[in-house]
């Protein structure tokens, strides 16, 4: 009971939905009609994501403070083999929340000498799994759900990462990256709680201006497919009727652009509709870490070889990870 008052009141904030439609039906609108539906729907979501949004980001960005690149770049260099992939994957989750903002940071480390694969695993990592999406996972589609995507999402990326080392694939980044000088081996410098708190603050306002368009347009998405398309269509379309779902769902995800928090209202409008479960994370996956402007910024920094590797592998994994998730939907959702 405390933890379902935990989800459904703290996390998910069932009571301002409860609030909104309150304050609507006070103002005149019908929140049973479409587009009172969608209204509330919208406004929400909107509310949710934003505040737990800019709790995250502060919190993560705090814990980020102790792990500057440099010292990130110490402590992967501190593993070797499947271990320092898994590292690399870690570390992931608590830096930027889109793949073109790990993209510079990629670059970073593989310039410092850092193993391929080891880079690659954080690289798939960083915009798939997040401390934030965990938490509003969670709030949305329960702690099953979200503790087992992000740990498909761990192994994805370090089986991607390892098997990009194993191909011996060093030859195909950029030579300007693997020319550039190394990193600096320079301490970081000391902060106060005070530096760390100024430092999450600044992030919150960064990446809050950043991802908010997004946020809105996800749930404005998500709020016309929940109260204007008809059931029978998501059901036919990513359903159990059609078991090439997935697959479809990753080639549309692949050409937007977006990150996890504005993606996951639509896969909660997907799911509610009658859509599979690993059909809408395949969905979420696909668009935050293989969305076209991130592999168009990625195919400035490594030759076409190994970026249909990275593409390959990530779209097997994805899709793979998909099927899986429809298979153990009812224990998961249980």
């Amino acid at each position: 009971m405390v933890w379902d008052f935990i989800q459904n009141q703290v996390l998910g904030m069932k009571w301002l939905d409860g609030l909104i439609a309150q304050l609507l039906v006070s103002v005149g609108v019908d929140v049973q009609s479409p587009v009172g539906g969608s209204l509330e729907f919208f406004i929400y979501d909107v509310i949710k994501i934003t505040v737990l949004l800019c709790f995250l980001i502060f919190v993560i960005s705090y814990i980020q403070s102790y792990f500057p690149p440099e010292r990130s770049r110490k402590i992967m260099g501190r593993f070797r083999g499947i271990g320092a992939n898994f590292i690399g994957a870690l570390l992931g989750t608590v830096t930027p929340f889109c793949s073109c903002s790990s993209i510079p940071i990629f670059m970073g480390f593989t310039s410092a000498g850092l193993p391929l694969g080891v880079t690659f695993s954080f690289l798939i990592s960083s915009p798939m799994v997040d401390l934030g999406s965990l938490v509003i996972l969670m709030s949305i589609f329960g702690a099953k759900v979200a503790v087992a995507y992000v740990i498909v999402g761990l192994i994805i990326a370090v089986i991607g990462g390892t098997l990009i080392e194993k191909l011996g694939m060093e030859e195909y980044v950029a030579d300007f990256v693997r020319q550039a000088a190394k990193g600096a081996d320079l301490d970081a410098p000391v902060l106060t709680v005070k530096d760390r708190a100024v430092f999450a603050r600044d992030q919150v306002v960064q990446t809050f201006r950043k991802v908010f368009p997004y946020i809105l347009v996800g749930v404005g998405i998500g709020a016309v497919i929940h109260n204007w398309i008809p059931a029978d269509w998501i059901e036919g379309a990513f359903g159990k009727g059609n078991p090439f779902g997935v697959i479809l769902v990753t080639l549309i995800g692949v050409p937007m652009y977006g990150d996890i928090f504005g993606t996951i209202p639509i896969a909660e409008a997907l799911l509610y509709k009658g859509a599979d479960l690993g059909t809408v994370l395949s969905f979420m996956m696909a668009v935050t870490t293989l969305s076209l402007p991130s592999m168009i910024m990625l195919g400035k920094v490594v030759k076409a070889p190994l970026l249909k590797t990275f593409i390959a592998i990530c779209t097997i994994g994805i899709i793979l990870v998909g099927y899986l998730f429809n298979l153990c939907q009812g224990l998961l959702l249980g």
